[in-house]
């Protein structure tokens, strides 16, 4: 049979293209079974469940305080504020106060924590486009923030630092001075992050103008952070809800233009420059003593009711649904998980596309299997 029509076109036959569950490019247990006609993309499916743990269900028969070592492993990336996310819902529930000390040290590492994730995305993101520089630059900084983790806190990747009304403990001597020298040290090192890659001719030719979608799309498919923002939809959490002390800090939302991969990208890199901004005002503004943990019940029982609270995650909005009984485990628990909704835009994104802006789109999307399959 011939592989040549009548009118001189090579003839293609659909195929299922399995990307992962084993690829390094999908960064963990994640399968993306792909349809593809010759080297064009017809049809997308996300395929997830490989590392599903039941989170939500196994709360049921947790403490409220036992449920925070759990949110860790929801982003591992970003374990710090997937704690604060569930303290915050159980804190509004509860109407606590929170010290002043808590509170600002609570904004230094989620926003270390923020730059911390923003590094890996764009060293693995350069990674799964053939250049490997970025990749070994941004474990350098990520680090130094992991290394000021583990002093205050005793972990590198699952922090459970975070409690209910406060912190485990406060900053050890030295520690706000570290952090304040790393505020200047990575100021500079994203400079250098912008000369190397933004304006590299190879690197634009991959993001620029691919996986394009405009705002309306990104707000119905439910898309939040940087997912939405890229689009020019100015929307985070911080500013328009503010929660925590942010309405005490001056800092800009970075917003794209042409809501492309390289909108994605380069909202990573500025996002990280107000995170600096935040970091040190919050440094300039804290009190120099002071409890870091409040007045909690030993047993904390929610009143009975339906609470809901979101933050800025570091892949969109994060937040935990809880249905109560008055008991002290939660009846019901649903987590918004950011990575998870900005998942179901994928297929829509790859249908038409070459083959060779596959992972192109898929790793500017930015997700974590934890928060996916939580």
């Amino acid at each position: 049979m011939s592989l040549i029509d009548e009118k001189d076109q090579v003839r293609t036959e659909e195929m299922l293209l399995n990307v992962g569950p084993q690829h390094p490019s999908t960064h963990g247990v994640f399968r993306l079974v792909v349809k593809i006609s010759g080297e064009t993309i017809i049809d997308a499916e996300p395929v997830i469940g490989y590392l599903h743990r039941g989170t939500e269900k196994l709360a049921e028969d947790l403490q409220y305080t036992q449920i925070i070592p759990y949110t860790d492993r929801l982003d591992y990336l970003a374990a710090m504020l997937n704690n604060y996310a569930l303290c915050h819902t159980v804190e509004e529930a509860l109407g606590l106060e929170i010290p002043e000390r808590a509170e600002y040290l609570r904004v230094i590492v989620m926003e270390l924590n923020r730059i911390a994730s923003h590094l890996l995305f764009i060293g693995t993101y350069l990674l799964d486009l053939g250049a490997m520089s970025p990749f070994l630059y941004v474990f350098a900084e990520r680090e130094r923030i992991v290394q000021m983790f583990n002093e205050i806190c005793g972990a590198r990747l699952t922090y459970n630092y975070m409690r209910i009304g406060g912190l485990r403990w406060d900053a050890p001597p030295g520690w706000l001075d570290q952090v304040r020298a790393f505020v200047g040290h990575m100021r500079e090192q994203l400079k250098m992050y912008d000369d190397l890659i933004t304006g590299n001719e190879i690197f634009l030719n991959r993001v620029r103008g691919i996986g394009v979608y405009d705002t309306e799309t990104a707000l119905a498919h439910g898309m939040s952070g940087i997912n939405l923002r890229c689009t020019g939809f100015e929307w985070d959490l911080r500013r328009k809800k503010p929660y925590s002390i942010y309405d005490r800090f001056d800092f800009e939302i970075p917003v794209g233009k042409n809501g492309d991969c390289f909108d994605r990208y380069y909202l990573h890199l500025l996002e990280m420059r107000e995170s600096l901004k935040i970091v040190e005002q919050a440094l300039d503004q804290i009190p120099e003593s002071g409890p870091v943990l409040g007045k909690v019940p030993k047993l904390i029982r929610v009143p009975a009711g339906e609470y809901y609270s979101g933050i800025e995650g570091a892949r969109g909005e994060l937040g935990f649904y809880i249905v109560s009984d008055g008991k002290d485990k939660p009846y019901r628990m649903k987590i918004r998980k950011p990575s998870f909704v900005n998942l179901q835009l994928l297929p829509k994104l790859l249908r038409g596309q070459n083959m060779a802006n596959l992972i192109a789109i898929l790793g500017a999307v930015d997700i974590v299997l934890g928060e996916v399959d939580a």
